[in-house]
């Protein structure tokens, strides 16, 4: 019999190789190569005429299966945790940007798109955040309106699940959702296409220094994501009364599995696992505060937002002004809330998030290839602080087991199995 099973190259690494063959080309080249742009754009439009509608119901989802009574007192400070963590990220990740200055001391690009800085004050900017018109606002695919929206809608679809034991909603929106994931998915087939066109076009432009551009980015990405871990480790350990460095290494499985598989969704069971018999989080907690993290908070995913906003606003001459760093700060929070199991991830979501601050979707190129690698710095964040995060809540409500955590008892679970 002939061997017919044939190692398929993943997507990940189709991504990376167009990459390469497109930078390659766009250095050959030259300005030349800006007629293949249009396969580029096609792939940008597949991407993005779903999006809105996979934020709104996964938003709703996530929000509408959490019970009223957790929504509660409880619900509030595992919220108000969440909110924190990812405002902070993404300040961190501005001020690592502008340290670090990914976006400067390269040719600008010539683009058709016609960049205004945002001339809003502050007060504007975040009554503009609240939605006047939801039909408006999808058609227009206004993010943020459609989140605040989601957020709103996912609380009302809670208590009327709870109210009439009608779950209808939820299972329609799931099933509805599992749609437009499967498009997104066929659409995400090509994005070797697309990426690769968009690239060899930017690089036609700048020629290799492009290079330059990706390294100075993901190094800053590097920078930033550590800075929060060190951050929320030494809060959680302060709050909870631990050794920072033993509550670091506890870590390190959940780090170690969610740096390979660059997967939130991947890395939950051990997440959740690691939460209550190293960390001696009560399995109450863990399974409340892990998958409601998975879904609503992404520290490392504000980093990678607020890093590339900046970037790009560098790199394309926008002025950043204090309005327009709050925006970025808005964006990449609310942006989090819509990453929810979009295939290709933040990457996806941070495309329909652009406009928002006035920036061309081909932008995207620059980042694009190296997703990867940028997937395998920021999941790492994504995942560790909704632990400390589980930890601090568990401490808060007397239900954090101090002997588990010092190895000197096993979990209700781990005691079973040993038995």
């Amino acid at each position: 019999m002939k061997e017919s099973n044939k190692k398929k190259i993943s997507l990940t690494n189709q991504i990376l190789i167009a990459t390469v063959i497109g930078i390659a080309a766009g250095v050959f080249l030259g300005p030349q190569i800006a007629p293949i742009k249009f396969i580029g754009d096609i792939f940008l439009r597949l991407i993005l005429m779903g999006v809105p509608l996979i934020i709104l119901s996964s938003v709703t989802i996530a929000v509408g299966q959490i019970s009223p009574r957790d929504l509660g007192k409880l619900g509030f400070k595992i919220f108000a945790w969440f909110l924190g963590g990812t405002i902070v990220s993404a300040i961190i990740g501005i001020a690592t940007g502008y340290i670090v200055k990914p976006g400067l001391g390269l040719p600008s690009m010539d683009l058709e798109t016609t960049l205004q800085p945002t001339s809003q004050g502050i007060l504007e900017t975040f009554v503009n955040f609240i939605p006047n018109n939801i039909i408006d606002s999808l058609a227009k695919a206004n993010m943020i309106h459609i989140i605040v929206f989601s957020l709103f809608l996912g609380v009302a679809v809670s208590s009327y699940t709870e109210k009439t034991g009608d779950r209808s909603i939820i299972n329609g929106l799931t099933k509805f959702n599992g749609i437009l994931l499967i498009i997104i998915k066929s659409v995400m087939k090509i994005a070797p296409l697309g990426v690769g066109a968009l690239i060899a076009v930017v690089s036609g432009q700048m020629g290799i220094q492009v290079l330059q551009l990706m390294f100075k980015y993901l190094g800053g990405l590097l920078i930033a994501c550590a800075l929060i871990m060190i951050v929320a480790i030494f809060v959680t350990a302060t709050i909870v009364k631990v050794n920072p460095f033993k509550l670091a290494r506890k870590l390190g499985n959940m780090t170690l599995v969610a740096a390979t598989t660059t997967s939130s969704a991947i890395t939950l069971p051990t997440k959740m696992d690691d939460s209550v018999n190293k960390l001696g989080v009560s399995k109450r907690i863990s399974d409340l505060v892990n998958p409601l993290g998975m879904a609503m908070n992404s520290c490392g995913q504000a980093i990678f937002m607020s890093m590339a906003s900046l970037m790009l606003l560098q790199f394309f001459g926008i002025d950043a002004s204090l309005g327009n760093v709050i925006k970025i700060v808005a964006v990449a929070t609310l942006g989090c809330m819509g990453s929810l199991a979009v295939p290709g991830g933040g990457l996806v979501v941070f495309v329909s998030m652009m406009p928002v601050l006035g920036l061309p979707p081909e932008g995207i190129a620059l980042i694009a290839g190296v997703d990867w690698f940028r997937g395998a710095i920021t999941t790492i964040p994504n995942v560790d602080v909704d632990a400390l995060v589980s930890l601090i809540i568990a401490n808060g409500e007397g239900e954090f087991n101090r002997e588990i955590f010092d190895g000197k008892a096993m979990s209700v679970e781990v005691a079973s199995e040993a038995v």
